[in-house]
C-alpha cells in the first residue's frame, strides 16, 4: 500500500508541472478550443493513472522476473544460451516498446509510407536485440565496456558517412526511444541478474552498461538501413 501511494506521488508530481503550464499558456498566450482543452485534461488523468500502474507492474512483475531469468541462465552452464536469450529477449521487448512505435509512427507519416512504421520497429528491434546480445557476451568474459561503446560509435559515425542525410537524425532518435520504459527495466535487471550469478553480488555492477551498448544498436541498424534504401 505504500508503495502504491509513493508511486502515485512520484507520477503527479512528475505530470503537474507540464500540466499547470499548459493551463497557464492556455489562459494567457495559446488559447485552445475549448473541446481541445478538455481533451488534454482527460488526457492528463489517463496518462497519469496510465504511468501509476505501468510503474506497479513494472515494480512488480519486470524487474523481478528480469533478474531471475538473468540468474538463471548462466546456470544452464552454455554460454550460447546466455547470448541467444539476451538476443531474444531483446528483441522482443523493444517491439513491445511504447516510444519506439511512436517514433516509427511519425516516420511512417512522415515519409508518406516509405519506411513503414513496422520496417522501423523490427530494425531497432534487431539492433537492440544484437547489441544486448553482444553484452551477455561481454558479461561473460569481462570484457570492459569501454572498448565495445569506442567500437560501436566509431562504427556508427563511420557508417553515418555512407547514410543519406535525412536517416542520421532518425537513427539517432532511435536509439534514444529505445531507453523507454519498458526496455530499461528488463534489460538491465536481466544483466544485474546474470553478472551476480557468474561473478557474486560484489560484481552485480557489471551487469550495467547494457542500455549503453543496447542504444548503439538501433542508430547502427537504423542507418544500414539508410544505406539500403539510399
Amino acid at each position: 500500500m505504500n508503495y502504491l501511494k509513493e508511486t502515485a506521488l512520484e507520477v503527479i508530481y512528475a505530470v503537474l508541472p507540464i500540466t499547470i503550464v499548459v493551463i497557464i499558456l492556455q489562459y494567457t498566450l495559446i488559447f485552445l478550443p475549448t473541446e481541445l482543452f478538455v481533451r488534454y485534461l482527460l488526457g492528463t488523468i489517463m496518462v497519469t493513472l496510465g504511468l501509476i500502474f505501468f510503474l506497479m507492474g513494472v515494480h512488480i512483475g519486470l524487474l523481478p522476473v528480469g533478474e531471475f531469468i538473468g540468474s538463471a541462465l548462466p546456470k544452464t552452464g552454455k554460454i550460447s544460451l546466455v547470448v541467444f536469450f539476451g538476443f531474444l529477449l531483446g528483441f522482443v521487448v523493444t517491439v513491445a516498446e511504447p516510444d519506439v512505435r511512436v517514433l516509427a509512427i511519425q516516420v511512417d507519416l512522415v515519409s508518406g509510407g516509405e519506411i513503414s512504421k513496422y520496417l522501423l520497429i523490427y530494425t531497432v528491434a534487431l539492433g537492440v536485440a544484437i547489441f544486448v546480445g553482444l553484452a551477455m557476451f561481454r558479461i561473460i568474459y569481462d570484457i570492459p565496456i569501454k572498448y565495445l561503446l569506442m567500437a560501436g560509435y566509431g562504427l556508427i559515425f563511420l557508417v553515418a558517412a555512407f547514410t543519406p542525410s535525412h536517416f542520421i537524425p532518425i537513427s539517432f532518435d532511435a536509439g534514444g526511444v529505445t531507453t523507454g520504459p519498458m526496455t530499461v527495466p528488463f534489460i538491465l535487471a536481466l544483466g544485474v541478474g546474470v553478472a551476480s550469478v557468474l561473478r557474486g553480488k560484489t560484481a552485480s555492477s557489471d551487469g550495467f552498461g547494457l542500455v549503453a551498448l543496447a542504444s548503439i544498436g538501433p542508430v547502427l541498424a537504423v542507418l544500414l538501413l539508410g544505406v539500403v534504401y539510399g
